[in-house]
Order: structure tokens, then C-alpha cells, then sequence
């Protein structure tokens, strides 16, 4: 089963939250990224989330049309078809989507899950991401409700953002200032319009101090012990017990932390971490390395001919691979994932 089912995506996110540990949520490009995503996981004996962003999802759609619902529907039924060969199981996700692309992203996707489940099939992918961080609160959660209520109807997880993630991201920038941080409040709106999953199961993306991009550890200061506060405040509204963790944290812009941050996030209800920067240069940097290497060979410099076995891609193709591989085998050990594969 190495797509989830829906009852096994859910029995992953409860596992993940009573262990403390997190899922990497990769995302991925092509097919060969997805291929190193898979592969990472397999040596590392670690479930995961497989993801593709808007500019992901048109990248894949091809530069001549750039259409992202192709795009993501394209290497969501390769995945289903190559994850059988990996011994890991992994769920599908759509990854940040704001309101100006609902129509042309995640309302098709959705709707194509919708029809799957009718036939009796499973949804197409496990979850979406409705990022809603640069709407007011009110106007976020209001469509919030509307995409929980479609995506638990056809079987599938929702994530929303409801404060912003600083940096930029496909589009969706935020300053780095005060406003990155979600507050008590900000929390108790969020469960009182979703519900705490009485409507439908959803992963909550709170800020404390997240920051997309590349960053050295110190310079963002973020604060994963405001998700406990989180928690406690909703808990205490809802009459829920002492210790109890009412929300699926998703930890976004988490490039850089340190491993007391990544640390004190999951004790604190993360189950989900985004790692798109890092896995990016790992896939990269072995593809300069080659290229610096072989300049010669995969140029055909002064005449020459070249040396076809260094400039044909799926030499350095299968560098980049493995990189980005090993890099997501360290998240599955920095996120406790490794060795915790469904069996």
C-alpha cells in the first residue's frame, strides 16, 4: 500500500503525533525528484508526504501550456504506479495555495477526488493546502469551511495557514516582522469555524517565526513553544484535559532550525515539517560538482566533441538523486521518522 488510503493517511498522523515524531513533507518537480523523495524514504524506513506546490504543479504541466492541475495530476498517477516498488508507504499533497489560484489549483483537484470516491476509488491525493495567510482571518477561515467540508467529503485531509509564514514562496510573500507569530486567539477562531474535527480532519500551519528561504540558524527567531501555548488555550476553551493537544501542527519554513527547535516542535504537536530549500540543494549540488568536474566533457569546448557518458543527463541525473536522497533520509532522522514505517 505504498499510497495511503485515506483510513491509512489518518492512522500515519495519529502514529506520528502519540510517537513525537513528524513526517518530511517533500516537495517535488519531476519525476525524477519524486524518485529521490522515495528513495530517501525507503533507506531511511520512513512513511512521508510527497508535495507539489503551484509552481511545482506548473512546472510539471510543461512551459509550453504551464496548466498545474496536468501538472500535479500527471506525477500524482506516476507516483501511484512507481511508490509500488518502495517498501514505505507515502500520502500526496498539494502544498501552498492562495486565494487567486483556488480555481485553477485545488477547487479541480478536489473536484477530481470528489468523482474518484463515487466510483469507489480513493482520492487522488490525501490532502490539500488552502494558504490563506494573506486574507484577513475572517475571510480565510470563512473559505476554510468551504474546502473542509468538499475535502472531508471526498475523503481527504485539509491544511490551512491561518498567520504568515515570512519569506517568499511561489508567489506568496510576507514580511518578517511581529505578525509572524499565531496567537491564543487566532487559534480559538480557527476552532471555532473548523471545528476540532468534528467537520472534517484538517493540519493546522500556525507561525512562530517561520521563514521561507534560506537562512542560517539565529537568524529567525522562532518560537515552537508557542504551539504548546496553542493547544492549551483551545484545550482550556473546550473543556478538553490538562496536556492535551487539539491541533496537527505543520511546521513550514523550517530551513535552518536548529535540532532544539525541530525538537520542541514535535513535542508539541508538529506531525508534518515542509522541507522544499535543503532538499533543492541537495538535488543541485551534485549536479555543479559534475559539471565542474567534466567541463570538457559536457561542453563541446574549442571544436571538440565532448564526452557523451558526462554530458548525458542521466549520468549526473543519478548524482542529483541520490544528494537529494541522502538529504531526506537526515530529515526522517532529525524529524524521528526513521525506522517508523507503517509495517
Amino acid at each position: 500500500m505504498p499510497i495511503a488510503t485515506p483510513e491509512v493517511y489518518n492512522e500515519m498522523l495519529d502514529r506520528a503525533k502519540a510517537g513525537k515524531f513528524a513526517y518530511p513533507a517533500i516537495n517535488v518537480t519531476s519525476s525524477q525528484t519524486l524518485h529521490a523523495a522515495l528513495r530517501g524514504f525507503a533507506e531511511a524506513e520512513s512513511d512521508g508526504i510527497i508535495q507539489i506546490s503551484t509552481g511545482g504543479a506548473e512546472f510539471l504541466g510543461g512551459q509550453y501550456d504551464k496548466d498545474m492541475v496536468t501538472g500535479a495530476v500527471a506525477l500524482a498517477e506516476f507516483a501511484h504506479i512507481v511508490a509500488e516498488k518502495y517498501p514505505v508507504t507515502v500520502a500526496l499533497h498539494t502544498d501552498h495555495c492562495p486565494k487567486d489560484k483556488l480555481d485553477g489549483y485545488v477547487r479541480p483537484l478536489i473536484a477530481l477526488s470528489e468523482k474518484r470516491v463515487k466510483a469507489g476509488l480513493g482520492p487522488l491525493f490525501q490532502s490539500h493546502m488552502w494558504d490563506g495567510s494573506a486574507e484577513t482571518l475572517a475571510d480565510n477561515l470563512e473559505i476554510a469551511q468551504e474546502l473542509l467540508a468538499r475535502a472531508a467529503a471526498a475523503k481527504i485531509i485539509l491544511e490551512v495557514e491561518i498567520t504568515p509564514t515570512g519569506g517568499e514562496e511561489d508567489g506568496v510573500s510576507h514580511e518578517i516582522n511581529d505578525s509572524l507569530y499565531t496567537t491564543v486567539e487566532d487559534a480559538i477562531r480557527t476552532a471555532e469555524a473548523l471545528g476540532l474535527g468534528d467537520k472534517g480532519r484538517y493540519l493546522l500551519a500556525a507561525s512562530f517565526g517561520n521563514v521561507h528561504g534560506v537562512y542560517k540558524p539565529g537568524n529567525v527567531v522562532l518560537r515552537p513553544d508557542l504551539l504548546k501555548e496553542l493547544n492549551e488555550g483551545v484545550a482550556a476553551r473546550y473543556g478538553k484535559p490538562a496536556g492535551s493537544q487539539p491541533f496537527d501542527f505543520v511546521f513550514h519554513g523550517g530551513s535552518g532550525s536548529t535540532e532544539e527547535e525541530i525538537r520542541t516542535a514535535l513535542e508539541n504537536g508538529v506531525v508534518k515539517m515542509n522541507i522544499d530549500t535543503d532538499t533543492q540543494y541537495a538535488f543541485t549540488r551534485p549536479v555543479a560538482d559534475h559539471m565542474f568536474r567534466n567541463y570538457d566533457g559536457v561542453l563541446k569546448v574549442d571544436g571538440e566533441v565532448g564526452n557523451k557518458k558526462t554530458y548525458d543527463p542521466r549520468t549526473w541525473g543519478k548524482l542529483a538523486e541520490a544528494g537529494m536522497a541522502a538529504r531526506v533520509v537526515e530529515a526522517t532522522q532529525n524529524l524521528r521518522s526513521a525506522g517508523n514505517r507503517i509495517k
